[in-house]
């Protein structure tokens, strides 16, 4: 039961769908999980989303709704000892009272796989609801013999109209939020409010409880001004996990709009993970593998600057080394593009793998003993410095399997168009 020390957060938590904000996607009429709320039909779930976006609150109404006993367990401190207990309830439950138990487990993926697997027979046999929540990927973080037995259920961050609406609410409850307090505060800063809690219900309750304690009277009554929203939203970080989706999400942007050539867009991505927290480091070394896999020879210039970057990063650190990294993405985004050595390398390794270890043919040998010669190792080799143009037309390199073989096949852009116009003449293919 709610106290005047509960946390505004908890407080607010909604007790039925109608005063329920967000997750139309799932919860709006005819959608697949108002459908299983209405016609009662009980099954294991798993929620994924970002923090604050409603998964414990959704879990907790399930329960209201399916008439079922609501246990609750942390994957942080919980271990298999706690699971046990939890399924003495639910098993006590079924047999002695016909309830249902509805299992919640916050933080599912922080299991070890023993753990997760102590679940499985009990979901099989009914005698639970599980309900897991978790803000990573399940596909990496969760056994496929747990995944197989429950449904997952997507959750999104809230929309800037969701996090006015809940905000309104607390602002207007008399009872649960701070209406009896008549609090005011400007459009501005509810919308920076709004802003800076980037989808994160819990964290804008937050903070706007810290900013109601803040409040300052005056003759109109509690008034909220726009500094002590910035005071206390100040140092906020956006959403960022160095091991989680949201990392490998932005990363992924990052290297994409510099591959399809958006400077502006690969800005953006880079100043996200900056403000973030991202160790510019790790962006330093992704935007070395982007020079080479994306623009190779099409523009070699590219790796220098590349590296170029690193190290003046580490030699000057943040935030002016920031610059530098800045000048990199741009540069890159805006060079000629060529994958052309990265998928020759890519070709020649599998060649490798496959044919294993091929003879180096006799005259591509070094013969430094007569015994050597005599086996005519280096015999007919053509020293390509006394060729015309330093090019021995015809001569094979490979071993004789692979002889013919192509990888690299340049682009026409950048200075590939020039290599690949050099090799078609040395070749007579031009």
């Amino acid at each position: 039961m709610a106290t005047a020390f509960t946390p505004l957060a908890e407080r607010m938590r909604p007790r039925t769908l109608a005063t329920y904000v967000g997750q139309s996607h799932l919860l709006a009429p005819a959608k697949p999980l108002r459908r299983a709320l209405e016609e009662g039909y009980l099954h294991s779930m798993l929620f994924w989303g970002p923090p604050g976006t409603g998964k414990t609150t959704l879990a907790r109404l399930i329960a209201h709704y399916w008439q079922a006993e609501f246990l609750t367990l942390s994957a942080v401190l919980a271990g298999v000892k706690e699971i046990r207990a939890a399924v003495e309830v639910a098993q006590n439950n079924r047999q002695q009272f016909g309830k249902a138990t509805v299992l919640f487990v916050d933080e599912v993926h922080r299991f070890n796989k023993a753990q997760q697997d102590a679940f499985l027979p009990h979901i099989e046999a009914g005698v639970l609801i599980f309900i897991g929540a978790t803000t990573e990927n399940p596909s990496f973080e969760l056994n496929n013999a747990l995944l197989s037995r429950v449904r997952t259920y997507v959750l999104r961050s809230l929309s800037p109209a969701e996090l006015h609406q809940i905000l309104q609410q607390a602002l207007t409850d008399p009872e649960q939020g701070l209406g009896a307090r008549s609090l005011k505060l400007s459009a501005t800063a509810l919308e920076q409010l709004v802003q800076m809690a980037d989808g994160d219900a819990r964290r804008a309750l937050v903070w706007l409880e810290l900013a109601a304690d803040l409040a300052e009277a005056t003759e109109q009554g509690w008034l909220i001004s726009d500094e002590t929203i910035h005071e206390v939203t100040s140092g906020s970080l956006r959403r960022f996990d160095k091991a989680g989706d949201l990392f490998y999400e932005q990363i992924s942007a990052l290297h994409k709009s510099i591959r399809g050539t958006d400077p502006d867009a690969a800005l953006y991505w880079f100043c996200r993970m900056l403000d973030g927290g991202c160790d510019p480091l790790y962006i330093a070394r992704r935007l070395v593998r982007m020079a080479s896999e994306d623009i190779g020879n099409a523009d070699p210039r590219g790796l220098q600057l590349a590296l170029n970057a690193w190290d003046a990063y580490e030699r000057l650190g943040s935030p002016e080394g920031e610059l530098m990294l800045a000048q990199a993405v741009v540069y890159l985004a805006c060079a000629p593009k060529s994958n052309a050595s990265y998928r020759a390398f890519k070709q020649a390794m599998a060649d490798a793998k496959q044919f294993g270890s091929l003879d180096v043919p006799l005259h591509l040998r070094n013969a430094p003993t007569k015994l050597m010669q005599a086996l005519d190792y280096g015999r007919a080799y053509r020293y390509a410095h006394d060729e015309t143009d330093a090019y021995a037309a015809g001569e094979n390199y490979f071993p004789e399997p692979l002889k013919g073989r192509r990888y690299y096949q340049p682009v026409e852009r950048g200075l590939e168009l020039k290599i690949r116009e050099k090799l078609a003449k040395l070749r007579g293919e031009s």
